[in-house]
């Protein structure tokens, strides 16, 4: 079944242009040139990953990025024409899975689209069991794109999900940001190394009381997953 992208985009050639090179690629495309309107589809519709420029008229698209983060894992490549460094950065804190400066190539667009979903839904080549840690309290399935905490299911973006498998794959093994980049994101990304602190905050904040002591910080190295695998 196809993918479906929503696409906020206020400008309408670059809307129709994004639609029809998404749709040549096999995925299923709903536009809007609204945010209000973009946050009712987002409550209303199954969507797979929002493409978003963050200069809509009516709503600010920041406010729209937050939305989206609240209503779930749904992954958001943000379009823009802001270029800045720190740009980017705000951007990417707020939660958004990759950043697209304009002008851009709308091939480009498509493959950093596919790019984004592949991580967000995993592969078929993922580890097929499921392996726990401390005592069975946390279950992570890669196949299943699934981490259990306590019994319950946590919902995490596409980013904190590549956070908690890179730093559960060897417990225990420190981190750095810069390693944290590049198995989350699969290539460097200007100013994203700056990021990573605060998707750690965040992913913590999911996983409750135990957050500090499960994702735990090494000062002036990385990160390390404070619990060990279960045999």
């Amino acid at each position: 079944m196809a993918a479906t992208v929503l696409v906020v985009e206020d400008e309408k050639e670059i809307r129709e242009l994004l639609r029809r090179y998404l749709e040549r690629a096999g995925y299923a495309v709903v536009t809007t040139a609204s945010g209000a309107e973009a946050v009712r589809l987002l409550g209303e519709r199954a969507v797979d990953l929002t493409l978003l420029d963050l200069g809509l008229p009516d709503v600010d698209g920041d406010e729209v990025l937050r939305e989206a983060r609240e209503r779930g894992a749904v992954p958001v490549v943000v379009l823009t024409a802001r270029s800045t460094v720190e740009d980017r950065i705000h951007g990417l804190r707020l939660g958004a899975d990759d950043y697209v400066t304009k002008p851009f190539s709308p091939t480009e667009v498509v493959l950093r689209v596919g790019a984004v979903l592949q991580r967000a839904r995993g592969t078929a080549a993922d580890a097929a069991q499921v392996s726990s840690y401390g005592g069975g309290r946390l279950r992570i399935d890669e196949a299943r794109h699934e981490a259990v905490l306590d019994g319950t299911a946590v919902e995490l973006t596409p980013t904190e999900w590549g956070l908690l498998t890179a730093l559960a794959s060897v417990p225990g093994r420190v981190y750095s940001r810069y390693e944290l980049v590049n198995r989350v994101r699969g290539y460097e990304f200007a100013g994203y190394e700056r990021t990573i602190d605060s998707h750690v905050k965040n992913l913590r904040h999911k996983l409750g009381d135990v957050g500090p002591g499960l994702v735990v910080t090494v000062l002036g190295v990385g990160y390390r997953l404070g619990w060990t695998r279960d045999p």
